[in-house]
């Protein structure tokens, strides 16, 4: 520590951070055991042990909330997740540095837009009287014909996912691009050497090169599977599609600053802890017995 002291300097911030905002507040997670009083604090409130579990599992707005946040996890897990490894392929591709360099920056430009913004804009596009969406068909004389897709039940996940993609599959190229850069050019060399076209020296160089950076974010991604997006739902859904869409971060955000259940909520935050807990550590054992090589720990 004393050699790279200036190092740990420079994580000081990050490492604070941390500290400050998850280590520190853990103490509250008792609250989850009593039978919180806000007036008399987490610490002289009265213990009533599983209780607050027993009845939030026996809610059937949390049993809604959960099979909502498992489906479109797995929506999540199945199509935005690989998005960045397959749009980080087609920009390595590019030869053009210029119209590389454009291609990146305007895929990663959406990242930095709020939810709420994005949300605005699909409305904007989106809406059956006023938006553009309308407006085109009109056009084509279709008018009649657009949908709301934001209050409709039947299409309200696959925007939610289409919205993922285009928000954060650009910013989520930086890491493999990063690692293809790292990649041996004369395998490359030696592959066309050999005869292998595009598509063979992506599939037996580019992608194992990735793999390593692929189960590692992968891990990440399981160990917040139940994550499905606060910010996003919260600032896309409406009362017409609660039934498809209220998740777990929005059912406790309702617990908690709506009816004032800290109790309940610390129990359903507490829960989906617990099963990310769980869900990395089996991730990285299957990691592990995959390859040897890959896995966190």
């Amino acid at each position: 520590m004393k050699k790279d002291k200036w190092l740990y300097f420079m994580a000081l911030p990050g490492l604070s951070f941390f500290l400050v905002f998850h280590y520190g507040p853990m103490y509250g997670v008792a609250i989850a055991f009593k039978d919180y009083n806000i007036y008399k604090g987490v610490f002289a409130s009265e213990w009533i042990g599983f209780e607050n579990f027993r009845t939030l599992f026996g809610m059937s707005g949390f049993q809604r909330a959960l099979r909502n946040t498992i489906i479109i996890a797995t929506y999540q897990l199945l199509f935005v997740f690989p998005a960045p490894i397959l749009l980080s392929l087609l920009i390595n591709e590019v030869r053009n540095v210029k119209f590389k360099k454009f291609v990146q920056t305007s895929v990663y430009l959406p990242h930095f837009v709020s939810w709420v913004v994005i949300g605005g804009i699909l409305y904007a596009i989106l809406s059956p009287t006023t938006g553009v969406a309308k407006e085109i068909a009109m056009w084509f004389g279709h008018g009649d014909a657009v949908a709301n897709l934001m209050a409709s039940r039947e299409y309200f996940r696959g925007l939610l996912i289409t919205s993922s993609i285009w928000k954060e599959a650009g910013f989520g190229t930086v890491l493999y691009l990063a690692t293809i850069v790292t990649i041996d050019p004369h395998l490359y060399e030696a592959a066309k050497v050999d005869g292998a076209k595009k598509w063979r020296q992506i599939w037996h160089i580019t992608l194992p090169g990735l793999r390593t950076t692929i189960v590692i974010l992968l891990i990440f991604n399981v160990g917040s599977f139940l994550n499905a997006g606060l910010e996003q739902v919260y600032a896309l859904y409406n009362p017409i599609v609660y039934e498809v869409s209220e998740i777990l971060d929005t059912y406790l955000y309702k617990l908690a600053f709506e009816e004032a259940k800290y109790d309940l909520a610390t129990a359903s935050g507490l829960f989906k802890s617990t099963v990310g807990l769980v869900l990395v550590l089996l991730t990285n054992v299957l990691a592990k017995k995959i390859d040897k090589d890959s896995g966190l720990i």
